[in-house]
């Protein structure tokens, strides 16, 4: 899919008198609404397909996504230790990582306590707001 396009499409719209645009192609669909308080709306069919397919276990767990922009730490300094590892438990503000933002360093902790099954992105690397950075199972 190719962001670029899309970004052109909705520039158009807004030049345009056209409130309503859909497409579609093999799997990808896209549909842009103008007025509405969601503008666009991007949906593929594999995506889909993964949901179905998940195990119970898989559909319990709880993503804990980025709350901005910044770069990813698991620990609070090089060499040492992680915050938390896969199959631990933490309690509700339990510090799971840092986020880098600004030379800022902002700790993002637990909101509920949870066992981290699956960490989801690796040190150091850079997050968008909403990145998904764990996966966990509420406790």
């Amino acid at each position: 899919m190719d962001i670029k396009l899309i970004r052109k499409l909705i520039a158009l719209m807004q030049e345009s008198e056209i409130t309503e645009f859909r497409y579609k192609d093999g799997d990808l669909y896209i549909s842009l609404r103008k007025g509405q308080p969601q503008t666009s709306s991007v949906q593929s069919k594999p995506a889909v397909e993964k949901e179905i397919g998940k195990t119970d276990e898989e559909r319990e767990l709880v993503e804990i996504k980025s709350p901005m922009v910044g770069t990813f730490y698991r620990s609070p300094s090089p060499g040492a230790p992680p915050y938390v590892e896969e199959g631990q438990s933490v309690k509700k503000g339990d510090v799971l990582c840092i986020i880098e933002a600004m030379k800022i360093m902002n700790e993002i902790e637990a909101e509920f306590p949870c066992i981290i099954k699956k960490v989801m992105v690796k040190n150091a690397q850079r997050v968008e707001y909403g990145t998904t950075l764990f996966l966990a199972k509420r406790t």
